[in-house]
């Protein structure tokens, strides 16, 4: 069995998440609020925590996307109310952090569950599995595209904050905190260096090369793959910055 045909659903997938990260990272950049994406997938990530420690796992998605949101509704308010927005979300990163951590402490399992959070093996995706983000993603994408510039102010932001809240609940169950912050931040970053082509395209193009070229070395030399994606993926976007950055974001 070829390489392609083993792994074919799990490039799918890791598309798929490049595509509508992408969508948000570009936005997100822009913003100035770079760990806004973090603070919600570590709130989010709490309600995968919530279900697996009083309910078995059951209902993780219902409890993600409520944790999410919340999260997501407190940066929407502070954004309009408080000075610092950057320390306000950082505080909310380690708010999600350590809550975890809390709620996780006393379990047998706790330090594993716990980096499965951070970055889950998304290599053996089945393609029964890509049903829901396809149908999830291409909803998101269709709904910022109509509406998102035809909004201001809190309403705009209610609206950004709450679609990147239902993207997160589904992606840092699929791939962890740590990957879905990579994949909003590296590929529209790596686009926003350059000037020759159109940005969000670009963003997709070099996020799914990535992502493809990390699930393969992890998959080869046995490495954990949420850590190898997050590791390719930061060191490009560190090394691009250093060589290729000439001062324009636009």
């Amino acid at each position: 069995m070829s390489l392609i045909s083993l792994l074919w659903p799990a490039f799918a997938l890791a598309i798929l998440l490049v595509f509508i990260h992408s969508i948000f990272g570009l936005e997100i950049i822009k913003r100035g609020v770079i760990f806004t994406d973090l603070a919600i997938g570590q709130f989010a990530a709490i309600g995968v925590a919530v279900s697996l420690l009083f309910f078995e796992g059951k209902y993780a998605f219902v409890f993600t996307l409520i944790f999410a949101l919340i999260g997501a509704l407190l940066i929407s308010v502070a954004t309009y109310r408080v000075k610092h927005i950057e320390a306000f979300i950082g505080m909310l990163y380690a708010l999600g952090a350590s809550s975890i951590i809390v709620l996780l402490s006393n379990t047998t399992q706790g330090t594993e569950l716990f980096n499965k959070l951070q970055a889950t093996d998304i290599l053996f995706t089945s393609a029964s599995d890509l049903w829901e983000p396809l149908i999830l993603y291409s909803g998101i994408a269709l709904l910022f595209s109509f509406f998102h510039k035809k909004l201001s102010g809190i309403k705009k932001e209610i609206f950004f904050f709450g679609l990147l809240a239902l993207t997160v609940t589904s992606s840092v169950q699929l791939a962890g905190v740590l990957v879905v912050f990579v994949l909003l931040i590296v590929p529209a970053f790596l686009s926003l260096l350059q000037t020759r082509f159109t940005k969000l395209p670009f963003a997709w193009i070099t996020g799914s090369f990535l992502i493809i070229l990390s699930m393969i070395l992890s998959y080869l030399f046995d490495l954990p793959t949420g850590y190898t994606i997050v590791f390719i993926a930061s060191l490009a976007g560190i090394l691009s910055a250093l060589v290729f950055n000439n001062g324009s974001t636009g």
